[in-house]
């Protein structure tokens, strides 16, 4: 492991030598000269004297070195039956146009755009077109409801909302515009102007403030890059908080295009010219990462894909994408492929295809069971490789680094951290914990460069929420353990942790036994209130697609497994068999609103959630009706 080994190790031991050679593959107007700035603590700063633009690094950059011709983005949109191409030459056209349309309506550096749009290359432009005059995007996803619209609104206080008249789910047109003006009419903030994309499927009426895409852009004159500090915002991500009002995210310029151009080459092993496939969502920090920023400050290719991975129109989509554009590595999260396994468990549609240009599948987002990591491999004959990050950190945690050295896989682990990630695992008294032994799991600080600076206007709640349970430390929020090796196992989020008599367990254990059934595509486990044992386990399954099976027979079945693999003391007796499991849009399952439907407690309906009537026919067997 001595390429890894030697370069966490300086990454650890010398972060201001390390990171101070990684921005080297930056383009600064101004190069920094201090790399970290800790004056504040514990706010800390990277780059803080540096001056850059990240769109320049994401397109001018690349064109100025003679490579405008290569394509930038591929659009491939089945649900509209849309493709097209985008060179980097093209892309900057677009870019600095709509960055001229901002301008024209009063965006300044520093003022907020939100961008409320599907999954369209509009999207990225809006989004680079903000980057390019040193504007802070927050992107909403596309249809969300009205009155979450509202509070982002109210929170990020845009100049300028950029949407479109619609989005398309699967086989469904979303009208956004009647949710965007219900958004203002509910906000306090009130944006001076609104610039609306029209599309086919279904036209918006204007209003008196709104402008429309295409005639603004038609009439604008191209902007320029703006310098800004390294340190200054260059987007606002909102993630769901406890509370109910969401976190707004902060990302820096200079260390988020430093770290991300670092994670394309070493994590994902895609360089100049090559191309890779994010199967997410622009409003989703996937999307953002790996999706927008991260391809194009690489010089990559990144394909942005509108539709599903099942459904639009079959299980093979994701497939005839590989083969179309010779992607070499994927990303998307497990839950898609649980998608796919589910509709044609023994992959037929692949045969249609020829992938064998693809070097890679990268999954995360959400816990990758061992079965879907098997099923996975078995079925496309390349590393599928599981990371573990989230909205905070912007990229990841934990990873096999294909581009670095390439290790070997333990079903369960997301492998190594990566580095400039101190990850240790503490004791709820705030000690190390031993090696297996299930603790927090937490980041040293200072957080590397790419990772929240903080949240928007609430410093008190970036401290109270992520640093204040451990002095000195990051807190993920996720538990889990390190092997004797330093293999990093994420066990789910602390509060999927449940107690049953006095046992702490780990409801993603069971959760591993359930998905490794013959019979089983999805699955989850939930810790429920019980008056003997404080909490016991239920577990929930999808069957895969085709299965007759008996229940009886199979719940006893399963039940045995957990018995057998986890132990009696986790008294786990109770299995359903479900049609489906209720998700959020970027496909994680909603254990806590299921918690708090079986305790009995009025669970509001997420914002997140992506079909709310999977909720409403799980209900009666949550609450045993």
């Amino acid at each position: 492991m001595s390429g890894y080994r030697d370069t966490y190790d300086a990454s650890i031991n010398d972060p201001e030598g390390f990171w101070a050679q990684v921005a080297e593959a930056i383009d600064w107007y101004q190069p920094p000269t201090q790399v970290l700035d800790s004056s504040n603590p514990p706010f800390h700063r990277w780059y803080p004297d540096g001056v850059l633009n990240t769109c320049h690094n994401a397109l001018d950059r690349h064109i100025d070195a003679g490579h405008g011709d290569r394509i930038a983005l591929i659009y491939d949109s089945p649900v509209t039956e849309t493709k097209a191409n985008y060179s980097y030459t093209e892309l900057r056209e677009a870019v600095a146009r709509f960055a001229g349309v901002l301008t024209e309506l009063g965006v300044r550096k520093g003022d907020r755009v939100v961008i409320y749009l599907p999954m369209v290359p509009e999207a990225v432009i809006a989004m680079l077109a903000s980057a390019r005059i040193g504007a802070v995007h927050s992107v909403v996803f596309g249809g969300f409801a009205a009155k979450e619209l509202a509070v982002r609104i109210d929170d990020a206080a845009p100049t300028v909302i950029v949407s479109a008249s619609c989005g398309i789910e699967g086989k469904r047109v979303i009208e956004y515009k009647p949710l965007l003006d219900r958004a203002i009419e509910l906000a306090i903030h009130k944006p001076e102007h609104c610039v609306i994309l029209q599309r086919p499927q279904a036209q918006a009426s204007l209003g008196e403030h709104d402008v429309d895409w295409a005639s603004a852009v038609e009439d604008a004159e191209p902007a320029d890059c703006v310098p800004v500090k390294a340190a200054d915002p260059l987007y606002v991500l909102y993630t769901s908080g406890t509370t109910g009002k969401p976190k707004g995210v902060v990302r820096d310029n200079g260390g988020h295009a430093a770290a991300l151009r670092w994670s394309m080459t070493n994590i994902y092993d895609v360089g100049p010219g090559e191309t890779i496939f994010t199967a997410s969502d622009v409003g989703w920090v996937v999307g953002h990462s790996y999706i927008v920023y991260a391809p194009l400050l690489a010089g990559a290719t990144t394909v942005l894909y509108e539709g599903k991975p099942v459904g639009t129109p079959d299980a093979g989509q994701f497939w005839r994408v590989i083969s179309e554009y010779g992607v070499k590595a994927m990303f998307t999260a497990p839950t898609a492929f649980r998608a796919i396994k589910k509709e044609d468990p023994k992959g037929t549609f692949l045969s249609d295809y020829d992938l064998s240009g693809l070097e890679y599948l990268f999954l995360a987002g959400e816990r990758l069971d061992p079965e879907t990591l098997r099923w996975a491999q078995d079925l496309l004959g390349v590393p599928v490789i599981d990371h573990w990050w989230q909205t905070e950190t912007g990229w990841p945690i934990a990873a096999n680094l294909m581009g670095l050295q390439p290790m070997e896989v333990k079903p369960g682990s997301p492998t190594l951290p990566v580095p400039g990630w101190d990850v240790r695992v503490l004791s709820t008294s705030g000690e190390p914990a031993e090696p297996d032994a299930d603790g927090a799991i937490v980041v040293k600080l200072p957080l590397p460069p790419g990772a929240l600076l903080t949240l928007w206007n609430d410093d008190d709640r970036f401290v109270s929420s992520y640093l204040s349970a451990f002095d000195g430390y990051y807190l993920s929020g996720d538990g889990g353990h390190l092997d004797p090796d330093g293999y990093v196992f994420v066990m789910g989020r602390t509060d999927d942790v449940i107690n049953v008599a006095g046992h702490r367990l780990a409801t993603g254990t069971m959760e591993e036994v359930l998905a490794s059934h013959r019979d089983v595509a999805e699955c989850a486990v939930i810790g429920v209130a019980d008056e003997m044992k404080g909490q016991v386990p239920r577990g929930f399954v999808v069957l895969k697609s085709g299965v007759q099976a008996d229940e009886e027979e199979l719940r006893g079945e399963l039940v045995a497994m957990v018995r057998e693999q986890v132990g009696a003391v986790a008294s786990f007796k109770d299995v359903a068999v479900v049609p489906a499991l209720p998700k959020t849009r970027s496909g994680k399952i909603l254990r806590k609103t299921m918690r708090g439907i079986a305790d009995g407690t009025d669970e509001a309906v997420p914002s997140t959630i992506d079909d709310a009537s999977v909720l409403d026919k799980l209900r009666p067997v949550l609450r045993r009706d």
